[in-house]
């Protein structure tokens, strides 16, 4: 595309998103509950049942094709919880009314103006905007996590091989996440001084085993996403600090099955992706009670009490969990270099919270390659500290690799923390200290 066309597709874009219909206040009231008139349902589906290789055929409609390949391979049988509310943080929700119409998206991809803080977008995707996949991306980097400032402490990920089931490494995390700008809890809207002007900081710590430990990573968005993200991996056998390359950013991190890219759902640059809006379904998701599922017993217990949710299914690969029929939104996400790794993924969208739950990623070929699974319990049926969050809490994922027959799973406890969360922990000074 030479740059007389880029300008008149921009303008053209432009033009196209100046002519939305302005979102009102009850486009804010459906799109954070869109069960108020009831949850969705489907023949034959109710809590208890459980969906295999047996009755596949009957439920179809409902699963993704990811799920239907793991089910129909016999690798994984899906239990049937009821659909139940995560009804979203009233701050947050307050937020997105009294922002209602102000953020806009600029004429390139990755470029959003006048954002202050809420859901940017609130009114029902149109498989007609050519941008509503690029707003929905938009809507989940607003309300991806916990919240402002969230600790996952400790955070087990296993190696396996998916068909002997053994597990070839753990290695225990701890990460932290914090917003800088367009919060919702005290200081809000932004954190100050912001001389980077970050959005969003994510610092990782490995303290098992032995020859990774003190391995540190930090990830640095931008507030403007067209100016990307700084890396930083500190190795602690090196005992230096290194910027991360681009392509480090889409290597299997530490050997897993998962990149960075992949964090949270995505932890890419939105500007970096060609986003398509392939409409909405309800289908199942893997939303529960924390509380209600089965829990491990195979992993150190915490002095709290807490424990960990199981895995199950070929390898223990899969979460060991009750799944939810719920709304979803099907976003495409191509990447525009030609030497990324993959050639798009399928993300599914919880309607009401905006989260990434479900994702199908392909390689270069156009063929599934992984399946990956964010399990998200209900805050209230979490920890005590988590009581009244308001958002769903990561509480299990597994990546699985179908071709090489390989899978990561991870186990944690997460939590929102407004006061172990300081600004001093996200700056690269800190990984030369943290020896």
């Amino acid at each position: 595309m030479n740059r007389l066309s880029a300008v008149i597709t921009s303008l053209g874009l432009a033009l196209l998103a100046s002519h939305v219909t302005a979102a009102t206040l009850q486009d804010v009231e459906n799109s954070f509950n869109p069960y108020a008139k009831g949850f969705p349902s489907f023949n034959g589906l109710k809590p208890g049942v459980v969906i295999q290789k047996s009755n596949l055929d009957q439920f179809k409609a409902v699963l993704d094709p990811g799920l239907q390949q793991v089910i129909a391979n016999g690798w994984y049988e899906l239990k049937v919880g009821p659909t139940t509310q995560f009804l979203i943080n009233s701050k947050f929700v307050e937020a997105s009314k009294t922002n209602l119409n102000k953020a806009a998206l600029g004429a390139e991809v990755g470029d959003i103006q006048n954002y202050l803080t809420g859901r940017p977008f609130v009114e029902e995707p149109d498989l007609k905007d050519p941008r509503a996949g690029e707003k929905l991306a938009w809507n989940f980097r607003a309300g991806a996590g916990i919240g402002d400032n969230a600790v996952i402490a400790p955070f087990y990920w296993r190696y396996r091989d998916l068909m002997s089931g053994k597990v070839e490494r753990t290695v225990k995390f701890s990460f932290n996440f914090l917003k800088f700008k367009h919060r919702i809890y005290d200081p809000e809207p932004n954190i100050t001084p912001n001389p980077a002007d970050l959005a969003v900081a994510i610092y990782g710590k490995v303290f098992d085993p032995p020859d990774l430990k003190n391995t540190q990573i930090l990830i640095l968005h931008a507030d403007d996403d067209r100016k990307g993200q700084d890396g930083y991996m500190y190795l602690g056998f090196q005992r230096r600090v290194r910027r991360m390359a681009p392509g480090q950013y889409t290597d299997a991190f530490l050997g897993s099955d998962v990149m960075v890219e992949d964090f949270e759902g995505f932890n890419g640059k939105i500007a970096d992706m060609k986003w398509t809006y392939k409409g909405a379904q309800n289908l199942m998701l893997p939303m529960f009670n924390h509380n209600e599922m089965s829990l491990a017993n195979d992993l150190p217990p915490e002095t709290d009490g807490y424990k960990f949710l199981n895995v199950s299914g070929q390898g223990g690969c899969f979460p060991d969990i009750t799944w939810q029929l719920r709304k979803t939104f099907i976003v495409e996400a191509e990447p525009l270099d030609p030497k990324h790794p993959i050639s798009k993924r399928i993300f599914y969208l919880d309607a009401q919270s905006m989260h990434i739950v479900r994702t199908l990623v392909y390689d270069r070929k156009g063929e599934l390659w992984k399946v990956g699974t964010l399990g998200k319990t209900h805050a209230d049926a979490h920890l005590p500290q988590n009581k009244g969050v308001g958002m769903p809490i990561d509480d299990i994922f597994s990546a699985v690799d179908i071709q090489s027959k390989h899978c990561t799973t991870g186990q944690f406890k997460g939590y929102l923390d407004l006061k172990n969360n300081p600004p001093s922990l996200f700056q690269v000074q800190n990984l030369r200290s943290g020896d």
